[in-house]
């Protein structure tokens, strides 16, 4: 297959960059600088010189369609995999950062009935009022905690109202992705210097996803999926806090076995008065703690993948300890160093 891929150069782009050559499959990666270029030309893909944000009109400006769009009508899939991601920041300037971009990539791509289109949204879009333990695509999302997963499912939604006959929209929903290559230098930075905390003891359980995992999702959204679905996609393996983020640490050299921990009743309003007044105040950077990380650190969730077990025929490949292993040679530790 010829696939187009947006986020290319990124930690999860260019993983994906590689399984899918590693399958046989022909990538046209979009790049919008010269260091972009260099990267997914490193991993695999073509590079196309553009950028997203020249699909999207200004005011009432008619927008001159960008030379690389022709592209589309040339490929069997688009994955779009870019994005804006952040943790903190208001709605409209992920609005205009991912939302826009996205609606117009997705509007070439049905007019091009580019045959397959897969979005990479994110598990969060049910992280906030949604407070069950387990999740599935038939529970109902609430209203997400973060301005980066309201715009995510605000996305999902936009996509799917669209009549598209020529085009299948298919929907991969990951929780955090991990593995070597993932940004965690300022977390493990903040940790060796002791500003690291758990909440109730690290005793929450969590998902996540290891990007090789993720991107053996998006091989098989490429021929398997519904139109206009969700699924739901992670390691299979929901842990404790504590048991994933201590070995992941150590993975950089860092040790949070000892870490101070406070119990969520305490720290919860806090984080609410901490993160109501740097929003008020209109602060470009976040507190140290945030509603974000309570919601993430402080409840239990977990993502049931049945969906894409039973339609896309997803499992699960790599482990926890083979993942774990990549980022510490990575990162020039021995396994027992990292245990």
């Amino acid at each position: 297959m010829r696939v187009f891929l947006t986020g290319g150069s990124g930690f999860v782009g260019q993983r994906l960059i590689r399984q899918l050559r590693s399958e046989g499959h022909t990538v046209l990666a979009l790049a919008r600088s010269t260091v972009s270029e260099r990267k997914v030309a490193e991993a695999g893909a073509q590079p196309v010189r553009g950028d997203l944000a020249g699909l999207v009109m200004e005011g009432d400006a008619v927008a001159t369609p960008p030379a690389w769009l022709k592209l589309l009508y040339d490929v069997d899939a688009v994955v779009h995999a870019a994005a804006r991601m952040e943790f903190w920041g208001d709605d409209a300037g992920f609005r205009a950062d991912n939302h826009d971009p996205s609606v117009a990539l997705h509007a070439a791509a049905v007019a091009a009935k580019v045959p397959r289109f897969v979005l990479i949204s994110a598990a969060g879009v049910s992280t906030g009022t949604q407070r069950a333990v387990v999740v599935d695509e038939d529970t109902d999302n609430g209203t997400p905690v973060i301005a980066y997963c309201r715009i995510k499912l605000a996305t999902e939604n936009a996509l799917r109202a669209v009549v598209s006959p020529g085009t299948t929209l298919v929907i991969l929903r990951p929780p955090l992705v991990w593995g070597a290559g993932m940004n965690i230098a300022e977390t493990a930075a903040d940790a060796a210097k002791g500003r690291f905390l758990w909440i109730d003891g690290g005793r929450h359980v969590v998902d996540f996803i290891h990007v090789g995992n993720l991107a053996d999702a998006v091989l098989l959204a490429l021929t398997q999926g519904r139109h206009g679905v969700p699924y739901y996609v992670t390691d299979g393996s929901p842990m404790a806090v504590r048991d994933f983020f201590t070995p992941l640490l150590a993975s950089q050299g860092v040790d949070v076995s000892a870490a101070r921990s406070l119990p969520s009743s305490v720290v919860a309003p806090i984080v609410a008065l901490m993160d109501l007044g740097a929003r008020v105040l209109r602060r470009r950077t976040p507190p140290p703690l945030t509603n974000w990380l309570v919601a993430f650190l402080g409840r239990d969730r977990v993502y049931d993948i049945s969906a894409a077990r039973n339609v896309l025929g997803y499992r699960p490949r790599v482990s926890l300890d083979t993942g774990l292993l990549e980022m510490a040679t990575l990162a020039g530790l021995d396994h027992a160093d990292a245990a």
